[in-house]
């Protein structure tokens, strides 16, 4: 059974925010003293299961856990384990996660070992000191090791790099060589405009079609059609070997092909990242034992998808788009 929305577009990806906190503050994406979520607003573990459970049931083959930082949520080893029955049975087709990097030494093993076959690291700088600046509270050394244990595990990366006017734009060739040579894709995020943060967005938009120019003085990239159930857009790069993706959300609206929802750790569904338009499906799970209102429900909120986002930079108010924090609805 598929989930089709009002443009007739199915419904096979969901990313599921397990925890809105985080280990790093990075300044692009969070406030310092951010206030958490309390405690008894968040899904239990066997909640957001049961959540996902149902999403599969319903025709989702992509599983991405996000958060703020999904590894820091206590026990999040359990749930993933007990959503690696759906890779089992064949229902699911991908089980995967969006991480800072900061615990995968710990975890790496664990992953792999619940039929996790590839992350995406979010990675910005490989200057340790800048790293420590934009992550605030986050250490270098520490992801590089995260990474090595990863790879060791037999897990595939691919980094996300934002694209950061005058902090990284320069940076970007060494870290495509640093990641290509590793072999990991590297992709590129236009910085959008989610949440009050304490630095001034405007000043850190950088278009990706400039910096696709200024990389085209010193490689060789090719547009190819490669996939991977996401919104970016893949060039080969000659020099490297790898690959380079883009993500372009505010110079390229790509929502014609939008196959994805977003759960949050509170079970608000979000069907599109850049709307404040949302579903309540944290009353119809705890209202039942069944699983019949909580489907109901996510079948009135798909009825109502919509078309596409459209995120500005407003220059004159300096007021995000979204009002909530990117680390609410997991990138």
């Amino acid at each position: 059974m598929d989930m089709i929305d009002p443009f007739g577009r199915s419904i096979s990806y969901l990313r599921v925010s397990v925890t809105d906190r985080c280990d790093f503050r990075c300044t692009y994406c969070m406030a310092e003293d951010m206030a958490f979520l309390p405690k008894k607003d968040l899904l239990s573990l066997e909640e957001l299961d049961r959540l996902c459970t149902v999403f599969i049931e319903k025709g989702v083959k992509k599983l991405r856990l996000t958060g703020g930082e999904p590894l820091v949520r206590k026990n999040v080893m359990h749930l993933i384990r007990q959503l690696s029955r759906h890779l089992d049975s064949g229902a699911l087709e991908e089980l995967t996660l969006t991480t800072n990097g900061s615990q995968l030494s710990r975890f790496a093993a664990e992953l792999a070992d619940c039929g996790v076959k590839r992350i995406n690291v979010s990675l910005d700088t490989l200057d340790p000191d800048k790293f420590h600046a934009i992550t605030r509270w986050g250490h270098l050394a520490k992801v590089m090791e995260g990474i090595d244990a990863a790879q060791a595990a037999g897990l595939h990366i691919k980094i996300n790099a934002v694209a950061l006017k005058g902090f990284n734009d320069a940076e970007i060739p060494e870290i495509l060589r640093w990641a290509n040579g590793r072999g990991m894709d590297l992709t590129v995020i236009e910085t959008m405009p989610m949440g009050e943060i304490d630095a001034d967005r405007t000043d850190q938009y950088l278009p990706l079609s400039l910096l696709r120019a200024n990389l085209e003085r010193q490689f060789t990239l090719t547009d190819i059609p490669f996939k991977t159930g996401g919104p970016a857009r893949y060039v080969n790069v000659a020099e490297t070997g790898g690959k380079l993706g883009f993500i372009t959300p505010m110079t390229h609206n790509f929502c014609e092909s939008c196959n994805r929802v977003r759960l949050t750790c509170t079970g608000t569904l979000y069907m599109c990242l850049g709307q404040e338009d949302a579903a309540d499906l944290r009353a119809p799970l705890r209202a039942s034992e069944g699983n019949e209102l909580l489907a109901n429900a996510i079948d009135e909120a798909i009825g109502r998808k919509p078309k596409g986002h459209d995120f500005v930079i407003d220059r004159r108010t300096n007021r995000p788009s979204v009002s909530r924090h990117m680390s609410v609805t997991g990138g």
